[in-house]
């Protein structure tokens, strides 16, 4: 990055530091309107998309009952024939012990019949009951990507709103970065990190610091204030700037 020829002199520093701070923490306050929003879409978007896969698996789940619903109902016919067959078998026998094996047949076709049934009879039940998820479930989908869509709007429109703004402030806080050291705006840059607000200079305010509010002894505000070197905060690191510095004449870029 380019930086300023001329060397500037500190209270030049503590201006353009004051001016940046000034412009990044209106940076920072579009950014905030749209709160939660973006998360919330986020979240919104993932819970939508775990529905849809519960969906699926709900959709899998009745084919599978509705297959093994199907094939007990096949049983259950298959089991009658074999019936009705050995009834009309019983009528030929020759003999007590023939029939004896078909009456056996038939009463283990009729118990085949018996658990056929309980068998769907059972899944009846639970093909109801996952149908019934299954409608719950695709309401829930529809109801929240209405609200999602609501949402995504909501926070197109802030953003649409805020965008002009932000890029130019943008552009103004490259501009005086250009004019401030390195050194320097890696220091700023990381105070403002780590600092409550993002607040990386701060002005001193009824005799304390406008960061954190700890006291300032008096000779280190007439220091502040004839701004001839840069002072921090002794307790949270903060740069200090005097309460005057923005009614003084800025510098011109």
């Amino acid at each position: 990055m380019a930086r300023q020829e001329k060397e500037l002199t500190v209270e030049e520093k503590l201006k353009t530091l004051n001016e940046l701070q000034k412009v990044d923490s209106r940076i920072d306050e579009l950014r905030t309107l749209a709160g939660e929003l973006p998360q919330e879409v986020k979240d919104m978007g993932d819970e939508i998309e775990g529905l849809r896969t519960r969906l699926q698996n709900i959709e899998a789940e009745i084919k599978d009952m509705e297959v093994r619903m199907s094939d007990y109902r096949v049983r259950s016919e298959n089991a009658l024939a074999s019936i009705s067959r050995y009834e009309e078998q019983q009528k030929e026998v020759r003999n007590n012990r023939e029939f004896d094996n078909l009456n056996k047949e038939i009463e283990y076709q009729q118990l085949d019949i018996e658990l056929c049934q309980k068998k769907m009879k059972q899944l009846s039940a639970d093909l109801e009951a996952r149908r019934e998820d299954k409608a719950k479930t695709v309401t829930d989908i529809e109801e929240k990507t209405v609200d999602l869509e609501q949402k995504r709007n909501e926070l197109d429109t802030i953003l649409a709103e805020t965008k002009s703004d932000t890029e130019a402030l943008m552009v103004r806080s490259a501009e005086l970065e250009r004019h401030i050291d390195e050194r320097l705006l890696t220091a700023f840059k990381r105070i403002r990190k780590n600092a409550r607000n993002g607040l990386a200079v701060v002005k001193v305010e009824r005799d304390s610091c406008g960061g954190c509010h700890s006291k300032i002894p008096a000779q280190r505000q007439v220091d502040i204030r004839l701004r001839k070197k840069i002072i921090v905060c002794e307790f949270c690191g903060r740069i200090l700037v005097d309460p005057e510095i923005d009614s003084k004449s800025r510098r011109k870029d």
